[in-house]
């Protein structure tokens, strides 16, 4: 079970950076060009679409990330801080889709014999965009005190 406390213990876990305006936006871009593979793949190629999918909703959380000033190469870590940390700006639904997204993503890729349901795929697919706002205006509304906060609970860790 991956905890922060753990992620933070990780080689390439959650660390504590400067925070980086230009990065997150660099991120949201390509979160924006994941959503275009996602489309343009869809009918064509699902594996590359659940890819890109899940890409667009993870970028977009890393922007925040870097925002706030956090580097993680794990994405289970990261979607546990988004879990964790990040509760006061995505919802329990935030969580389950792009966690649902990212077990879609596993199985797409590493996978072959495994059937993903398209039920699952639809869902993550609609979503995605919507994810992407979400981030984009967390990203807007983001203020130096939520920042410190949310950087001081990781330093206490």
């Amino acid at each position: 079970m991956v905890s922060i406390k753990w992620c933070c213990k990780q080689k390439d876990g959650i660390k504590l950076i400067e925070s980086n305006d230009n990065l997150a936006l660099s991120y949201i871009k390509m979160a924006e060009n994941a959503i275009g593979t996602m489309n343009r793949e869809r009918n064509y190629n699902l594996m590359f679409a659940i890819s890109a999918c899940y890409y667009s909703m993870y970028y977009s959380l890393y922007a925040v990330l870097m925002k706030i000033g956090i580097k993680c190469e794990i994405h289970s870590c990261t979607l546990e801080f988004m879990k964790i940390l990040l509760s006061k700006f995505y919802s329990i639904e935030d969580i389950k889709i792009i966690k649902l997204a990212f077990d879609t993503r596993n199985i797409a890729q590493y996978y072959a014999d495994k059937i993903i349901s398209k039920e699952d795929s639809n869902l993550i697919m609609i979503n995605a965009p919507i994810f992407l706002i979400k981030s984009n205006n967390i990203l807007t509304k983001l203020n130096e005190n939520d920042i410190k906060e949310i950087r001081k609970k990781i330093d206490e860790i």
